[in-house]
C-alpha cells in the first residue's frame, strides 16, 4: 500500500473511531482533547491536498492518539 492510500485509509478508521466516542459521555476537557483530534483529521486531509505527506501521516497519527486517550479513558478500548 503507498503512503497515501495508507494515511487515507487512517482517516477513514478515525471517522469509525469518532462517531464511538460521539456516543459517549465526556467531560467539558475531554470534548476539547475530542475536537482537537478532529481539527488533527481534518489538518491531514489539507495537508494531503498539498502532497506533503509525511505531514499528514504526522497529523492523523497524533489524531488517533488524542482519540484512543479518551477511548481508554472511557472503556472503549
Amino acid at each position: 500500500m503507498d503512503e497515501v492510500n495508507r494515511i487515507k485509509k487512517d482517516v477513514e478508521l478515525f471517522a469509525k473511531n469518532i462517531k464511538e466516542v460521539e456516543s459517549i459521555e465526556v467531560s467539558a476537557r475531554e470534548e476539547e482533547i475530542v475536537q482537537m483530534a478532529r481539527n488533527y483529521s481534518r489538518d491531514t486531509i489539507y495537508y494531503l491536498e498539498k502532497e506533503d505527506k509525511y505531514t499528514a501521516f504526522g497529523c492523523i497519527t497524533y489524531a488517533h492518539g488524542l482519540l484512543d486517550a479518551i477511548r481508554l479513558l472511557h472503556g472503549q478500548i
